[in-house]
């Protein structure tokens, strides 16, 4: 525990970096305060950098870019494999793992050791992996990399530790799993094909083993050839050639027939008495045409033939339709008996697999679901029921539905708001799910004793809300809110604006949450608010529209001759409070007599419409379209319960609305809040240009927003998702900068919150739409500012970046806390703004609430990110709220429902320190905290010099507050409050894109999110308590289960089906017998999984007792006893030696017939 002590003695404090001439570093004894000033701030803080560590806690979602499906039908688990290495391993709901493979090289193919807990990956670095999945983190035990041969299929036959691996060359080498070296026994392409076959059959696209004879290995060759390996005799039992590629081959499971899939769209049955034709071709979805001919078909990708003992056989297979149905959606066809059922899917199919009852392959298969993974969503099919429906699938697979444009994260949430907004969301669930249960039910997992509510909102681009329950490391979705049925549906053509946002013109870019009144806000990508209230109960609205004008005029701008201080309205109107009325518009073209003027991008249902219970809109603020120009983008929101009040911003300048009283305070332009006090000397110049273009000299508003940032929005989650196949610009892409390799910090920050509102370091711009070469060029600054400059060019946009409403000190001389709002803007310029408002619930309804400008001003280096209170013990000050009452609730006639307002505040518990607070504000640059009233720096961090600050919250942890910074550089930062002591910096994130820039976010509790692939959150700790709770809060993947015995074959069938069961791979295989395969054809890399991975490795594939001791041994619950053990063992060691000398002297001398 360390204490901090900082005596204001009433000189200046400045740090080095700070900037020059800035007020809140002036002299608090020089001005006078009436406020007594507490002459020393004595907190003892807590946090040490040992409560910190960094680790990935879970990830959810869809696995992005999925390539490859495996599954244990034992241990009843699910693995999918991904473009990007990564691989998710899923079982009942709260069983869900990743794993990465630290290549990052495509995963090809997955293959389980079944009930083995293990698993053999197979990727595009030609490198096959064995993963450890006895323990709640998987890790890799070996690995093989192939230097001549590149893999293509791989097979492991059920209870073999022998693992058939086919390559590009044509041939098939076998591996040891136990060990992962390369048997010295291979199958050579030239010796499975006839000497006189003059080409090469291809890749090997197929291996499996007989079902009737365990010592033959089918090996299918991507040109049509099949060849039966007799692995005993070393030489082909028969060979066919067909004149079509082969996909995929399946056994029947007595092993004497098979099926193919072509490249023509056909399947081909073959009987094994007679190969030298297929015993029958069809195409299931190739019609006879007019002249005799069957129509041309795409490729069947992939077939199953399953048994059944109380029906016909199922034979399901993907693709096969034909060419001439252009538009088609992609197929998965189940054929049973005669009948067949087509399933169009929504996305293409990557892979699906029949799940079976049995796991040996020489049994009635009896299948009961088939898994479909599609390239963006995971489906199961009920086989057993002739519709063949879809189970419900528990895990957050559609967090993608719409791509996710914005997120927030609630830790520590009151503990009743997650059942009911359950309860209203499970009223709009979709029916007609299969009723028996999710067949994926494998691992073991329980409510961990740290839990406590969590929820996490996202924002979609089709302007969808989604609020998730996150507690305890699972995610599962609450209620769902479409904000587009607040507007009116937009015409296509339907004028400028329609014709600029037809893509997405619902998109949400900002939420703010208030858990407690729950009152919620959305921010929409044409500049529009909506605001939200709860309610149990439906209802007949009709929702209230305000208008607000905030844009620049162009007089402002371009004459530097008028009035600089000119508010940003011509129309004094406008700040005083508005009638809701909707203006009609105008005609939109290129003449001065059809500028659009005074219209909104979007228009709100002006009639009374029924809403259902739950988040029921109850105000929309729009931004205006001025003299042809659309709206800037809203760059900040703030909303508080207590006060009743919402305060937003953009590069034009700051509005506030009291939306109880549904009017329009405040609506100023960032420069008229300064009034007297601005800090910075704004230079005039003379116009570059002629003052006919009024759009020429103003910044791009959201014509400029949707063509150049809303694609660079969509770029987030559309082009991010078009990973490209070229490895070479991969690598070019990793090897960018840690800003994803934009011109500049600020690039990436015009990218990030849409609007060119920053004076730029460089020149970057692009232009998608049709607007003119020069206007874009012109619309996009390209001057350079230093972190102190003091004079700023009088067109340069000073945009709101941040916004919070709290109890403060307005002025110096404020003896007593009022309601503020502190203003953040992109030059580091930090404002407070004092309000009046009435206290009486009355008066609060009726009287104004009354905003003045008090022109304190403090600074810091870089855009002002955050802001955050703490009294002068260092504990957090949290926002006064309003507590939830439902307003459509029946009301009590005698007791009527009144606001209760919950306060904190800075000077409740203050006695022995005196009357202030703290106040700690985060920039892109530096940290800094105020102490209020004086506004004295007390302490001052310089967080970054050569990258900038993306994301900075105020946090609880470990029963203390800290300032976590996330940087662009990908470092994941802790500072100590007050003191702004670094705790942690770990350099976390090499690569840092738009979308993660865009999604990170912090929470109390040591938590972190981000949305890792356009499909997938990730969460992660820097909690030290969490990360040593973390395994106990994991699933466990596997359970000690009992193999099931294999069916007994009777004397028959095991007298004429062959020796299957006499078959020994170890005799064939091993070294004594085949050798060692070259040193040069692979590599064998040793895993760094352990001593548990260790004991798994050499365990081997069977030894129920082996597996019983590492099943104890992983769980960490023998290891005392294994210490008593190695005693007593030593112990009998020693006893035994003695009592063996004992018996030697005893018998030395007697002859050996005495015995």
């Amino acid at each position: 525990m360390k204490k901090f002590r900082k005596v204001l003695d009433g000189l200046t404090t400045s740090s080095p970096g700070g900037t020059i001439g800035s007020p809140s570093c002036g002299s608090a004894a020089g001005t006078p305060t009436a406020a007594p000033t507490p002459k020393e701030i004595d907190v003892q803080e807590t946090l040490v950098s040992e409560n910190f560590q960094l680790c990935k806690t879970v990830r959810h979602g869809f696995p992005y870019q999925p390539t490859a499906l495996a599954f244990d039908p034992v241990q009843k688990i699910l693995a999918v494999g991904s473009r990007s290495g990564g691989i998710r391993i899923l079982g009942r709901p709260g069983v869900d793992c990743y794993c990465q493979h630290e290549s990052g090289a495509a995963v090809l193919q997955l293959q389980f050791l079944i009930n083995e807990g293990a698993l053999v990956t197979a990727c595009a670095d030609d490198t096959l992996h064995l993963w450890n999945l006895r323990q709640r983190r998987p890790a890799i035990l070996h690995s093989l990399k192939f230097n001549r041969e590149r893999i293509t299929f791989c097979h492991l036959p059920f209870q073999s530790k022998w693992l058939y691996v086919g390559t590009e060359r044509g041939n098939t080498h076998i591996v040891n799993i136990e060990s992962f070296i390369l048997s010295g026994y291979v199958i050579m392409w030239n010796k499975a094909i006839e000497l006189s076959t003059k080409t090469h059959p291809g890749p090997v696209v197929h291996l499996s083993d007989s079902p009737k004879d365990e010592g033959k290995l089918l090996i299918g060759f991507e040109s049509g050839t099949i060849v039966q390996w007799d692995l005993r005799g070393k030489k082909a039992d028969f060979r066919i050639y067909y004149d079509e590629a082969i996909h995929s081959v399946s056994w029947h499971h007595e092993g004497k027939q098979f099926m193919c899939s072509h490249s023509d769209g056909s399947l081909t049955l073959w009987n094994l008495r007679n190969t030298t034709k297929p015993f029958q071709v069809t195409f299931p979805h190739g019609k006879i045409q007019k002249d005799g001919r069957k129509e041309s078909c795409k490729p069947i990708l992939k077939v199953e033939y399953k048994t059944s003992r109380s029906s016909e056989p199922f034979v399901i297979f993907s693709g096969g339709l034909s060419y001439d149905k252009a538009g088609r959606r992609p197929t998965l066809t189940i054929m049973h008996g005669k009948a067949i059922t087509v399933l169009e899917m929504d996305y293409p199919i990557v892979e699906f697999m029949v799940l079976c009852e049995t796991p040996y392959n020489n049994e009635v298969q009896e299948p009961y679901a088939v898994v479909v993974l599609l390239e963006k969503d995971l489906i199961v099919v009920d086989l057993t029921q002739s519709n063949f429906p879809v189970f419900e699938n528990p895990y957050p697979m559609d967090i993608h539905e719409s791509p996710v444009t914005c997120t927030a994260y609630f830790a520590d949430c009151p503990p009743d708001i997650i059942p009911i907004l359950y309860s209203i969301g499970a009223k709009h669930k979709k029916t007609g799910y299969s009723q028996k249960e999710w067949p994926i039910s494998g691992g073991t997992w329980t409510l961990g004793s740290h839990t406590y509510p969590e929820i996490i909102i996202t924002g979609h681009a089709d302007g969808s809300i989604k609020f998730w329950d996150a507690s305890a490391i699972t995610l599962q979705m609450l209620y769902k809110l479409k904000t587009s049925k607040v507007f009116e549906k937009p015409k296509p053509g339907e004028g400028r604006a329609a014709e600029l946002v037809e893509e997405d013109p619902f998109a949400v870019q900002m939420v703010s949450w208030c858990p407690q009144s729950r009152i919620f806000c959305v921010v929409g990508i044409s500049a529009h608010i909506i605001l939200y209230r709860f309610s149990k109960y439906d209802a007949n609205t009709q929702i209230v529209s305000l208008e607000v004008r905030l844009q620049c005029e162009s007089e402002d701008v371009i004459s530097p001759s008028e009035n600089e201080n000119n508010p940003c309205f011509s129309d004094p109107g406008s700040h005083s409070p508005q009638p809701h009325h909707q203006h009609p518009a105008s005609p939109s073209s290129g003449t001065p007599e059809g500028i659009k003027n005074s219209i909104p991008c979007l228009k709100v249902k002006d009639r009374v419409v029924r809403v259902p219970p739950g988040y029921q809109a109850e105000l929309v603020i729009q931004l205006l379209w001025v003299d042809g120009e659309p709206p800037q983008q809203i760059t900040s929101l703030d909303i508080n319960s207590a006060y009743g009040l919402l305060a937003f911003g953009n590069c034009n300048g700051l509005a506030v609305v009291d939306y109880l009283q549904k009017t329009i305070l405040l609506c100023m332009s960032t420069l008229d809040l300064y009034g007297p006090a601005d800090p910075y000397q704004r230079l005039t110049r003379s116009p570059r240009r002629n003052r006919q273009s009024t759009s020429e000299f103003c910044m791009r508003g959201l014509s400029n927003f949707y063509s150049d940032s809303k694609k660079r929005i969509r770029t987030s989650y559309q082009s991010l998702t078009e990973l490209s196949d070229n490895q070479q610009s991969i690598d070019m892409e990793r090897s960018k900068s840690p800003t994803s390799g934009y011109a500049s910090r600020r690039a990436m920050l015009q990218q990030l919150h849409g609007v060119t509102m920053y004076s730029h370091d460089e020149h970057h711009t692009t232009s998608p739409y049709c607007w003119s070469e020069r206007e874009s060029r012109e619309n996009s600054f390209s001057r350079s500012r230093s972190s102190s400059v003091s004079s700023i060019d009088r067109d340069t946009k000073e945009a709101i970046t941040t916004l919070q409403f709290g109890e403060s000190y307005g002025r110096k001389s404020d003896a007593l806390p009022t309601p503020c709002l502190w203003v953040g803007t992109s030059l580091g310029v930090v404002l407070l703004i004092p309000m009046s408002i009435p206290t009486d619930q009355e008066e609060r309804m009726e009287e104004p609430v009354t905003i003045g400008p008090s022109g304190a001003v403090l600074m810091l280096k870089g855009s002002v990110l955050r802001f955050g209170f703490l009294d002068c013990m260092g504990v957090l000050i949290q926002s006064p709220y309003e507590v939830w009452r439902d307003l459509n609730a029946s009301e009590d006639p005698d007791r009527p429902r009144r606001r209760k307002l919950v306060h904190f505040s800075p000077s409740s518990s203050q006695d022995a320190c005196g009357d202030g607070h703290l106040a700690v504000v985060c920039s892109e640059r530096q940290a800094k905290v105020f102490l209020m009233p004086s506004q004295s720096c007390l302490f001052v961090h310089n967080i970054t010099e050569s990258s900038f600050v993306l994301r900075a919250d105020v946090v609880s942890v470990c029963n203390s507050v800290s300032l976590a910074c996330f940087c662009a550089n990908g470092h994941v930062m802790t500072l100590s409050l007050p003191s702004l002591r670094p705790l942690m910096d770990v350099n976390y994130l090499p690569l840092t894109d738009m979308r993660i820039a865009r999604t990170f976010c912090f929470t109390n509790g040591g938590q972190a999110l981000y949305l890792s692939s356009p499909t997938e959150i990730q969460r992660i700790t820097y909690s030290q308590e969490m990360c040593d709770n973390l395994q106990e809060m994991l699933g466990e993947l596997f359970t000690p289960i009992e193999t099931p015995e294999a069916q007994n074959r009777g004397f028959l069938k095991g007298f004429f089906g062959g020796n299957a069961h006499t078959f020994d791979r170890e005799e064939l295989f091993g070294e004594a017998a085949a050798g060692k395969a070259s040193r040069s054809l692979a590599q064998h890399i040793p895993g760094q999984a352990g001593v548990e991975g260790m004991k798994v490795a050499a365990s081997g594939a069977v030894g129920e007792l082996a597996r019983a001791r590492i099943a104890l041994d992983e769980r960490g619950q023998r290891l005392g006893e294994l210490e008593e053990r190695t005693a007593l063992m030593m112990t009998s060691a020693e006893t035994f030696s003695k009592h063996a000398h004992e018996l030697m002297l005893k018998c030395k001398d007697k002859k050996w017939y005495q015995f």
